[in-house]
């Protein structure tokens, strides 16, 4: 699955389950990347992002690896991981989150 269109679905389950946080990790080129997905909104904590909450937080030659599913919202603190770290494709799978 594109990496875009994996997002989006994500993007959508997080906004039907708004207490759970998605964290994938992946890799620009040889430079790790880590986005985040709460609420139905991406940010990654790695790489500039767009003002426009409509452009693609994605950048170019983005290769996801693993992912994460979390309780939110996050504390930094004392994380709790309820799955992963699996395929991101796994973590769109699940049906109970």
């Amino acid at each position: 699955m594109e990496p875009l269109v994996l997002v989006q679905k994500l993007e959508e389950r997080t906004r039907l389950q708004p207490d759970r946080v998605v964290r994938l990790h992946g890799a620009v080129g040889t430079e790790p990347f880590e986005l985040l997905i709460f609420r139905g909104f991406s940010s990654s904590t790695t790489h500039p992002t767009a003002f426009d909450p409509d452009a693609t937080v994605l950048p170019d030659g983005i290769h996801l690896q693993s992912a994460e599913l979390l309780q939110g919202p996050l504390n930094p603190e004392a994380e709790i991981v309820l799955s992963g770290p699996i395929s991101p494709g796994e973590l769109l799978a699940q049906t109970s989150w």
